[in-house]
């Protein structure tokens, strides 16, 4: 629909070149990066914080618990949280875990509601504890060591945004390109290739490239969205908004840790542990993004990124038994530091019918990769638990991650200028969790659990009050804002060695989705808006575990 000039009720924008005088010149990229064929790609303060959030997993007792076993321990999980857990261990154990989840998302963006769902099988841990007492009647009583592979995180969903904006991608992809002269953005056969410039944002080049937008006749480095009409004097842009757009994202891939602890017993009151690990990441996320315009005028953005890393960290920590009934907990856990690879190709495409009728198509480069690293929060959990008897188990942990402290850095180990923007937008998380179990019979045993988490996005962020500068070619992106889980889970011991657990988690996750950022102006007022669409994941999962004591 073409718009009238002045027409703020739909909030829509007139681009004028004194306007574009006004706006600020945003960092153009978060980093240059050696590619193949030089090329240049830029990692995001969003896509730090998804390889640094991690999950509920481990054990189907540790599930039904959920997840409260800092000052516990007895569970081959303790490996990846509290390691001193293993020094509670009276004998050696071999367990293994397999998963079902159901992931469902739904969006509701203002009002139109749409819904997805995914299902996956998973192997998610297999783990041996080694129990070796000393024969010490007090002091140093044994010493146990473990082996795990333990699965952190799934990334394993699909989700679908549908709905109408004021704002176009190409009104986008025009105001972050403003600046850049027209030539340096385009191709020219050996001899230039514009995303080999490090000051180009890929997202400016295949947009260009794509049909997106085009200069004002009086500045080439001035941009309008190639959805409407120019006045007469060639300095007004009439711009169309899109009638719908759909986005259709997604996700699979995983994280998994493969560790090896130690932990001691002294004089069964203090145990202390540490945890070596060795963290793989493999995720990978496909999207197809359309806006459709009044008359038959289509826009398209195709993306697919895969993301390759192995990372190594250590956890230390301490249970302490001060009476009998009595456990208490700390554990550090440290960063991860990973090396990552990420491999992207993307197509765009507009298809104008009105106006000024063209058909363009564009893509990146082929076989294009970028090596970065990445260094996660480290994390402090806080644990107590009560011991009645023979017939139960109450526990609290509070887990304390400090996201300000994730760094991307590239192969030469400079810091990336994303660094500023993760110090400016993230915070700590706390992570609340509790857990008890019951004994029925001494064979039979009940339990249940609970979780809160809170986002560590600062506010800002939340309300998309701040420009967001995403990875490459992948302007859409979502905002955490927190989620919570409550779990139960039922233990039956068939052999004095012999058992099995089965445990069942309901989480929720709740999210804002943007299709792009927000851009603004020196003064703060809004230039490119976007809407913040409600995005909410609930997963069930059910876990069986299957142990053998000898």
């Amino acid at each position: 629909m073409l718009q009238p000039v002045f027409e703020e009720s739909i909030f829509k924008k007139i681009v004028d070149i004194k306007l574009y005088v006004m706006k600020k010149i945003v960092c153009l990229v978060a980093s240059v990066l050696f590619l193949s064929g030089a090329s240049a790609f830029a990692q995001g303060e969003m896509d730090a914080y998804k390889y640094s959030l991690g999950d509920l997993n481990g054990t189907a007792r540790y599930l039904g618990m959920g997840g409260a076993f800092g000052a516990l321990g007895g569970d081959a999980s303790a490996m990846s949280s509290n390691p001193a857990g293993l020094g509670i261990y009276r004998s050696s154990e071999v367990v293994g875990t397999l998963s079902l989840s159901s992931i469902d998302t739904k969006s509701n963006w203002n009002g139109n509601v749409s819904k997805d769902d995914k299902s996956k099988l998973s192997f998610d841990n297999f783990s041996y504890v080694g129990y070796f007492p000393t024969a010490n009647e007090s002091g140093i009583m044994s010493w146990n060591i473990g082996l795990s592979y333990n699965r952190l995180k799934n990334f394993n969903r699909n989700y679908r945004l549908s709905g109408s904006q004021a704002y176009s991608l190409a009104d986008y992809a025009a105001d972050i390109s403003y600046g850049i002269h027209e030539n340096d953005l385009i191709y020219v056969k050996d001899s230039y290739d514009p995303y080999n410039n490090p000051n180009n944002p890929w997202m400016s080049v295949l947009g260009y490239e794509g049909g997106y937008f085009g200069s004002f006749p009086t500045d080439r480095s001035n941009y309008h969205s190639g959805f409407g009409t120019m006045d007469a004097t060639g300095t007004i842009w009439y711009a169309d908004s899109p009638q719908n757009t759909t986005l259709n994202v997604s996700e699979k891939g995983a994280v998994d840790q493969y560790n090896f602890a130690f932990a001691t017993n002294i004089s069964n009151s203090v145990f202390l542990g540490a945890t070596l690990a060795v963290t793989d990441i493999n995720y990978s996320i496909s999207s197809i993004y359309d806006e459709r315009f009044e008359g038959g005028d289509y826009l398209y953005l195709d993306n697919g990124l895969t993301t390759e890393g192995t990372g190594y960290s250590f956890n230390l920590g301490a249970i302490v038994r001060p009476v009998d009934f009595l456990r208490m907990g700390v554990a550090y856990n440290s960063p991860t530091w990973y090396k990552m690879t990420d491999y992207f190709h993307a197509e765009a495409g507009t298809d104008i019918a009105q106006y000024n009728p063209s058909k363009m198509d564009a893509s990146t480069p082929d076989k294009v990769y970028a090596d970065y690293k990445l260094r996660t929060p480290d994390k402090w959990i806080f644990s107590a638990a009560a011991v009645i008897g023979q017939y139960g188990l109450l526990s609290v942990d509070y887990e304390l991650t400090n996201f300000k402290g994730m760094r991307l850095k590239d192969v030469n180990d400079r810091e990336m200028d994303a660094n500023n923007f993760i110090k400016e937008d993230f915070g700590t998380s706390g992570l609340l969790k509790v857990g008890g179990e019951f004994k029925v019979t001494p064979q039979f045993a009940v339990r249940a659990g609970a979780g809160w988490q809170s986002s560590p996005v600062k506010t800002a962020l939340k309300n998309g009050d701040v420009e967001v500068i995403t990875a490459g070619t992948l302007p859409h992106y979502t905002v955490d804002k927190g989620s919570d889980y409550i779990t139960v889970g039922l233990g039956y011991r068939f052999t004095p060695n012999f058992y099995a657990d089965l445990a069942c988690v309901y989480k929720t996750y709740k999210e804002d989705a943007f299709t792009f950022s927000r851009t603004f102006l020196d003064n703060g007022d809004i230039m490119v808006d976007s809407d913040a669409i409600s995005l909410k994941t609930n997963t069930t999962r059910v876990a069986l575990t299957l142990g053998y004591k000898f």
